[in-house]
Order: structure tokens, then sequence, then C-alpha cells
């Protein structure tokens, strides 16, 4: 796949949108940027600043970004399209792909969840959907500073289906390490059991290392991914190895007292000091959050599978709770989830 000649489309300007699709930009990638609202007036009037745990601190000027909230303009071009929104938009971008995109455009989604790209290949039946997941946290600035900044504040590979020759060298560049994997569904599996933590995030309020770092939380988070792993395994699933720890001893690690949890988890705890979740800034902004798409997941199998799953229960009604709120986050204790 010639590198240079391809346009890539980033459908969905938000945080990991941008990331990806900045990372890309600077290292000479043609970029075209979907999105809408004010991240998208600030890219076009002051240009974006991508950075990261590693040191990076790199700047595009607006004048050498491409960024439209037209779909057609977008997408109409584009050999490669990275779905970056949120779950609940993949049906309108499904939509508007099948409108505007061309039937020999290579879709990958970058979404958190693992139905998404089931959900884009319904829609899409002329266009390879391929599945990814990204594993990284990626924070923004807050409004008003200028020039708009997403920070990489976490570490990790993106992982992309295989199946297209070249697309993760097209994709790998600096400050972005991309890898092809044949094994998607169960990466995506073993991904979603760490985004479980993303609504004690969103209920707290607290940045991640100062929540992982609380055991009296990570013990919730364990109670989770006891009953997800037990959903799985009755329904024959194993989730793939993609850090250092096999799935089925996380549970055991985040149990430990926080002064040994801290020694054994080094990589974990890489986080900026200031990174939250997704989920806490949806609340943040009075959206809708992903928790159908994540917890969601996890207690439609338990349901088919006949396995119980109170703790998720419990997390997943006290986020939807919040939601219809509409307050932000609430700050709860452990205690009280």
């Amino acid at each position: 796949m010639a590198r240079q000649e391809k346009t890539i489309a980033v459908a969905g300007a938000g945080s990991i949108g941008c990331y990806v699709g900045g990372c890309l930009a600077l290292a000479g990638r043609k970029v075209n940027f979907l999105g809408r609202g004010r991240i998208v007036e600030a890219m076009r009037r002051d240009g974006l600043r991508v950075s990261d745990l590693d040191g990076r601190d790199r700047r595009i000027d607006p004048e050498a970004l491409a960024v439209t909230d037209d779909p057609a303009m977008a997408l109409r071009n584009a050999d490669i399209v990275l779905v970056t929104v949120k779950s609940g938009a993949t049906e309108e971008m499904a939509a508007l792909l099948a409108a505007h995109a061309r039937p020999d455009t290579i879709v990958v989604s970058l979404q958190n969840g693992v139905g998404n790209a089931d959900k884009l290949r319904a829609k899409l039946p002329a266009q390879r959907v391929l599945a990814g997941m990204v594993p990284f946290n990626v924070v923004q600035s807050p409004d008003g500073e200028a020039p708009f900044r997403v920070h990489r504040a976490s570490e990790g590979k993106i992982m992309v289906e295989e199946g297209v020759d070249g697309l993760a060298g097209l994709l790998g560049v600096e400050g972005l390490g991309v890898e092809a994997r044949s094994d998607m569904k169960a990466v995506q599996w073993s991904k979603l059991l760490m985004n479980l933590n993303n609504a004690l995030v969103a209920l707290s309020g607290l940045p991640l290392t100062r929540e992982l770092a609380d055991r009296r939380w990570r013990r919730i988070l364990a109670g989770q991914i006891d009953e997800a792993l037990a959903a799985m395994k009755a329904a024959g699933m194993e989730p793939a190895r993609i850090t250092g720890l096999p799935p089925s001893l996380l549970p055991k690690l985040l149990r430990l007292p926080d002064w040994l949890f801290g020694l054994l988890a080094r990589r974990m705890l890489a986080i900026d000091p200031e990174a939250r979740s997704s989920m806490w800034d949806d609340l943040e902004r009075r959206r809708p959050t992903e928790i159908d798409d994540l917890q969601g997941a996890v207690l439609s199998l338990a349901k088919q599978t006949g396995t119980p799953a109170p703790t998720i229960e419990r997390v997943a009604a006290l986020v939807r709770q919040a939601e219809s709120e509409k307050r932000g986050p609430p700050g709860l204790t452990p205690e009280k989830v």
C-alpha cells in the first residue's frame, strides 16, 4: 500500500480522532478530519497541538489541516476511513459512509466496545470493514485553550484486524504504534475488561491514577472483571493477552494491597496524573455515555449464558442515573457504589 498517495479520513474529530489524525498528519499522511462543533471551530482557527506521555509536544498550523463538517467533502475521496465516533453514533456514521464513501474504501473501527465493526459491516456491504482497538487514553485541553490540544496520557499500540497488506505500516507513525492482529474479537473483549473501569472513574470523578491507587475502587473493578470472565467462559470465549499479564489474573492483581499493587502494576499506572475516562468526560459535558456498549455488552452476554453479574448491573444503573440527572459526575465513594 503506497503511503503518501492514500487519503485517510478521520470520521469523528474528538479526542481519539484528533490524536490519531494529528500523528498521521505530522508524519506527512494526507488526512481529512470530519467533525462538528467547538473542536472543528478551534482547529480551523488555531490549529492542533498533539502531545504525549513520552514528552512529544507538536503543533499543526490551521492552514496545514483539512477540517470539515461536510461528510461528502471528507469521505468521497477517502481510501481509508478511521471511524472514531462514540458507539452511540455508529449507525449514523454508517449511513454517512454508505451515502458518500467509495465502494473500495477501507473502513477501520477505532471505537470502544465489541460490536461496532459488526454494526458498520451490516450497513456497508460494499466496503471492507476492519475492527480495531485503541488501548490508550487521550485527554483534551480545557475549553478555551488555544490551540486545541490532545494529549496521549497512557501507553499502548493500536491493534487492527489483519487482512489489508501495508495498513499497519501506513498508520504506524511517530507517536502512534500500530499492530495487525488475527484475533481482534478476543482483543476487543480483553480491552473491554479494562474499560469496565471507565464507569468507576465517571462515578468517582477521580483521575485514573488516584482511582486505581485506591484498593476499594480496584476491588469493585475486580468484581466486574470476575463477572465478565465468568460470562465469557460460559460462552466459550477467551480474551486475548494484550498486556504482560493474562486477563484471568487481573482480578488477583487488582485486589492486592495498595503498596504491593503499586510495585507490581507500574505499567498500568504509567498514566498522566490528570487523565480521566471518556465516560467521565461524557457526564461532565452532559452527553450520553457508552455504558450500553461496555457494561451493557457484558450484561447481554451474562443473560445469554445465565451467569450472574450483580456488580456490573449496579455500576451500569448508577451511570444511567447520572446520565438522566445531567448534573455531571456524581462524585460517589466506593461505599456508595
